[in-house]
């Protein structure tokens, strides 16, 4: 090959070259451009009945995604100790043997959203909606603030098994973790990992409290099910395998959402 040509051919390559780069960077940056974490897509609803795993797996989602963990009776209870505005007028409500109205609990939500800084990347919501009134109210809420659901996950466990893992549950007040005396036992008994506070057992959490317990969750939730079916958002995951595998099915459905 003639020098002119080994040039000539040397120029063609270059050019090519630069050209595939020029085109490989714009690619990149247009990726990088529309690139969203998981966390800033994560706006999902954990459903299951007492005892299915909830209190295990949210802490797990609100780590990974960064987002907030919205438990709403936890965060009743804490408006109450508070003594907010919320808290107080839910206080009445509940010292005269009511329910807290649908639009209290919308309101503490929504009170988190705005003024949580952890919530700024989006939320996991444990414990509401548990009626369709609820939900519808939720989604106006979240309309109104240009937002929607990304998913609302069900962790599905049969009635029976549920009776051994819920009588065998401790918990840690301050902070809501969970353990179990057979499934998740902490590493000192009784013993919280983290504090070294004790833990405790939960008043309902036996076999007669969580057959009413579950009885009022099917009568309610089953419609919810039906709602969140209805708009393509319900996802099941079986709740009755380890919790190590309910996380990798959790983990593949918020996946899907990006």
């Amino acid at each position: 090959m003639a020098a002119s040509d080994e040039l000539e051919y040397l120029k063609t390559l270059v050019s090519q070259l630069n050209a595939k780069i020029e085109a490989l960077e714009a690619k990149a940056k247009k990726a990088v451009a529309s690139h969203k974490t998981p966390a800033h897509q994560l706006r999902t609803i954990l459903m299951g009945p007492p005892g299915a795993g909830k209190g295990t797996q949210a802490p797990r989602i609100r780590e990974e995604f960064c987002v907030c963990h919205l438990a709403t009776g936890d965060m009743l209870r804490e408006q109450v100790t508070k003594k907010t505005k919320l808290g107080v007028e839910a206080k009445k409500i509940m010292d005269a043997g009511g329910l807290v109205s649908d639009d209290i609990m919308v309101g503490m939500i929504k009170d988190q959203l705005e003024h949580n800084q952890e919530c700024k990347n989006g939320f996991v919501l444990d414990g509401f909606p548990r009626t369709v009134p609820q939900a519808e109210k939720l989604n106006s809420m979240l309309q109104a603030r240009k937002e929607k659901l990304d998913s609302v996950v069900e962790l599905v466990y049969d009635d029976q098994l549920l009776n051994s893992r819920i009588t065998g549950r401790l918990i840690h007040p301050a902070s809501g973790r969970t353990y179990h005396k057979e499934f998740n036992p902490p590493k000192k008994p009784f013993v919280d990992d983290v504090t070294g506070e004790p833990l405790v057992q939960r008043s309902d959490d036996n076999v007669e409290a969580l057959r009413k317990r579950l009885a009022v969750f099917h009568t309610q939730t089953g419609p919810v099910v039906e709602y969140y079916k209805a708009k393509g958002l319900w996802r099941p995951i079986d709740a009755a395998q380890s919790p190590a595998l309910v996380w990798d099915n959790l983990r593949r459905v918020f996946a899907k959402q990006q």
